[in-house]
């Protein structure tokens, strides 16, 4: 579908531009001379916080803090780093951390959802095609879609509010902590914001194709 096409185009440039910032800031060696690691473990420990890891997983960008098992995830670039990109995303992460210990509501309410999601998202793409070939015949089954779509669409809506507040959480504790002085934290704030630029265009996205597929089955309902 068109409007598809437009948000993959928007998707690639927005990840384009991320990435660039990321390799930009990673040149740029932070003034206090902690790792990504050792931000985290610090931050987690200014928030009395010391029943989460903090670890090292494979892949770029791949960095996210685990609820379940309740581990601060950093990937190489980031957990070896010394650099302000690396101070950005771990203090990042462990505002997920924070909130997860604070009881943050929207946290809170993205985990619950993740079981509906996961299900949603291993057949909402055949239902939705098949709902749209047989949609003269069979026209519940396109609606059934749509209502799957729907709890994909308000996941992504959820993960907005969680991972801005994340974000606010650790540029001020970097800010506070003396972890980065102002040309640093200026650095590490344009670096958060391109990352959450990706997840406000995934919902934007998904609310665009949510509303299309609902105009299809509303369309058909008024010709028949």
């Amino acid at each position: 579908m068109f409007i598809s096409l437009i948000f993959i185009v928007i998707s690639m440039i927005v990840s384009g531009l991320l990435k660039s910032r990321f390799r930009k800031y990673s040149e740029i060696r932070l003034s206090s001379g902690l790792s990504g690691r050792e931000v985290a473990e610090k931050m987690l420990r200014d928030n009395g916080i010391y029943d989460v890891k903090v670890v090292s997983v494979n892949g770029f960008l791949s960095d996210h803090y685990n609820p379940a098992d309740k581990t601060v995830n950093l990937s190489p670039d980031v957990y070896e780093g010394v650099n302000v990109a690396a101070a950005a995303v771990a203090a990042h992460e462990c505002g997920h951390a924070v909130q997860h210990a604070a009881g943050y509501a929207w946290l809170q309410l993205r985990s619950k959802l993740v079981p509906a999601v996961q299900f949603s998202n291993t057949i909402v793409p055949w239902v939705l095609m098949g709902g749209v070939l047989m949609i003269r015949a069979f026209p519940q089954l396109l609606l059934a879609g749509i209502v799957l779509f729907a709890v994909t669409t308000l996941f992504s809506l959820v993960t907005l509010p969680v991972e801005f507040d994340a974000s606010r959480r650790g540029l001020a504790w970097l800010d506070g902590a003396g972890i980065t002085y102002k040309e640093e934290h200026d650095m590490a704030k344009d670096a958060l914001w391109w990352a959450a630029m990706t997840y406000v265009v995934a919902a934007l996205s998904s609310v665009a194709i949510l509303v299309q597929y609902i105009l299809i089955y509303l369309g058909n309902s008024r010709r028949n």
